[in-house]
């Protein structure tokens, strides 16, 4: 087994110890009822950074913003901006902090301490439970997500059991039928949706695209053909599925929890690029931090 099918596979004891250890002070630094608040990241961390924005709002606790950290510019008054970086390390997240005008709260969401990250924050929610040896990132950003959702009041009851349910399900398509995949979310499933086609794109190298759901139609459907996986991610209209198959592709959805079926992606991303003659742990081209010089 690689670090990264290891990682997968320890998720939902993951998750039950985040929601179990989430505490006062993190639910101010993260919730924090109220405030108006930009969340950003790179990569993987701007998606999650998506989807958190959309789950804050969601549950009425105040304007929630989300961006890529590279495209942060200090035009707009936050009370707080919540850096989500599982290294600590990356130069756009830092560079970003850097930034963020006196008076503001600075918070990071990370795997490690000691970082560079540190001296940037004036506070910081450690997951160091959650950390990764593998460059592509699975549990870390899961975990953050399963974090916020019992802070900010979202239901996780039945999250541990379909996230059990989603290592041992059959994958939704057998790997060696399928060399374009297409994920479509609404609300807080589209940055579920975005960082599932990372996944693909990562691990196996395939092609795979992310949209808002009904946006589908508008143009992507164009390329989906005999080939290709369309899958749904939360509450997607399931009209969608008709205009997948008529495609030609495969039309994919469950009714597990949408984190959880971002554990499903994963291990077929993993199967993928088995099928590929890829190994997960040394992606292409990627590392576990971006730093530049």
């Amino acid at each position: 087994m690689n670090a990264t099918s290891a990682e997968i596979a320890s998720q939902p004891d993951v998750w039950a110890r985040a929601i179990s250890e989430h505490t006062d002070p993190g639910r101010r630094e993260l919730a924090a009822p109220g405030e108006r608040m930009l969340i950003l990241g790179c990569g993987t961390s701007w998606f999650v950074a998506q989807s958190l924005a959309e789950l804050r709002e969601q549950a009425g606790l105040g304007e929630t913003d989300a961006v890529c950290a590279s495209e942060y510019r200090p035009r707009r008054r936050y009370d707080r901006v919540v850096a989500i970086t599982r290294s600590g390390t990356s130069t756009e997240v830092l560079e970003a902090l850097r930034q963020v005008p006196a008076g503001t709260r600075r918070v990071a969401v990370t795997a490690v301490e000691g970082e560079p990250v540190d001296d940037l924050t004036d506070a910081r929610i450690l997951l160091d439970y959650a950390d990764e040896r593998s460059v592509v990132q699975t549990r870390y950003p899961t975990t953050v997500l399963t974090l916020a959702r019992a802070m900010f009041g979202h239901a996780t009851d039945s999250l541990i059991a379909d996230g059990l349910e989603a290592l041992t399900m059959p994958l939704p398509a057998d790997p060696a039928t399928i060399d374009h995949l297409v994920f479509l979310g609404t609300g807080w499933t589209v940055g579920l949706a975005h960082e599932a086609a990372l996944k693909v794109r990562e691990a196996a190298q395939a092609h795979s695209e992310s949209y808002p759901a009904m946006d589908f139609r508008h143009g992507p459907v164009a390329v989906a053909g005999s080939r290709s996986l369309v899958w749904s991610l939360g509450e997607v209209p399931a009209g969608l599925d008709d205009v997948a198959r008529g495609a030609g592709a495969t039309a994919y959805r469950n009714s597990l929890d949408p984190l959880a079926q971002l554990l499903l992606v994963q291990r077929f991303a993993l199967a993928l690029a088995d099928h590929r003659g890829l190994d997960p742990d040394r992606p292409r081209l990627l590392t576990r931090s971006v730093v530049l010089t």
